[in-house]
């Protein structure tokens, strides 16, 4: 997991950093550190948060090591998948 503050100090350097790890694979998910979701990085959701709560991955086994869910609004599919895994958990 990659803290997006910890890419540079300003916001230009940051942007930069970001763009190499993406164009060589290196990030592929961001997220959202509060409430642990994972999704595109084309997410209309995920664009509007704030830098320092924006994390990254390289792929969607690393998101869930760290215990992040699946995004509903980016990737409606896996969340519904997640939603019925947890709600089995807490019925039994």
């Amino acid at each position: 997991m990659i803290k997006h503050t910890d890419l540079g100090q300003t916001s230009e350097e940051r942007k930069k950093a970001l763009t190499s790890l993406i164009r060589n694979g290196v990030i592929t998910l961001g997220g959202y550190k509060k409430a642990k979701i994972y999704g595109l990085l084309s997410c209309s959701s995920g664009k509007r948060m704030k830098t320092e709560n924006r994390v990254f991955f390289k792929n969607e086994e690393e998101a869930l090591a760290y215990d992040y869910r699946p995004c509903g609004n980016c990737m409606k599919e896996k969340y519904e998948e997640w939603k019925k895994k947890t709600s089995k958990v807490r019925t039994a």
